[in-house]
């Protein structure tokens, strides 16, 4: 009777969590004018060293569950219909957020760096927008940018983290509630409950306090840089 209700209460749970999915996909285009796709599943039935293993072709893909795959990035759209048709299809798909355009951009750091850091902006008044986290690394969603500025903007800094990742035109990050082959993506700072839209930092403010503050962590940065 234990095994049954226990069975119950799983399934339950997957059932919410997939409904989860496809409500936040839905609102992250619909409401936010965010373009997302879904992204490669984890295989449940087939474990690998790190635990996990990706829907995709690649026997050895690094980043399981963490990736586009079928359909290609460039489908990212905020059509609510299809949408509602891809997770209806395939409940299980992380929610893959395409960056660049008029979408979010984002600057991801190791996630030990990434709570050093968001502490470090802290103290400074800096002002964030939606953090996303996951068990290695936290992405600080920031205002669109193109590639052009980026190279600029780091071609003029003495020196930069070199643990510092750019997801920008033609990049992608995994959004809450997604699951990943090295766990579960949520906010580390959620937007706004009822904002029209989330606010966006810009991307030089933020790598500017990045690299101040890193700069000025005694070690040369060392804390921030792993």
């Amino acid at each position: 009777m234990r095994e049954i209700l226990g069975r119950r209460r799983r399934l339950r749970f997957r059932r919410k969590e997939r409904t989860a999915r496809l409500d936040a996909a839905v609102a992250f285009a619909v409401e936010w004018n965010w373009p997302v796709l879904p992204g490669a599943s984890l295989r449940a039935t087939t474990r690998t060293a790190t635990g996990a293993a990706c829907s995709c072709p690649d026997p050895d893909c690094v980043v399981p569950g963490a990736h586009p795959y079928d359909p290609g990035l460039l489908a990212a759209t905020t059509d609510e219909r299809m949408i509602r048709w891809w997770w209806t299809r395939r409940p299980d798909a992380p929610v893959v957020l395409a960056t660049g355009g008029r979408a979010p951009c984002a600057v991801s750091l190791p996630a030990v760096a990434g709570a050093r850091a968001l502490a470090a902006l802290d103290t400074r008044g800096m002002r964030l927008g939606p953090v996303v986290a996951t068990p290695t690394r936290w992405s600080i969603l920031v205002a669109p940018y193109g590639l052009e500025r980026l190279g600029e903007l780091l071609y003029a800094k003495d020196g930069v983290p070199s643990s510092l990742r750019f997801h920008g035109e033609g990049g992608y990050l995994l959004l809450p509630p997604s699951v990943a082959g090295t766990g579960q993506v949520r906010w580390e700072r959620a937007p706004l409950a009822g904002s029209a839209r989330p606010w966006l930092p810009d991307v030089e403010a933020v790598v500017d306090a990045l690299v101040e503050a890193s700069t000025s962590t005694p070690g040369g940065g060392s804390r921030l840089a792993y």
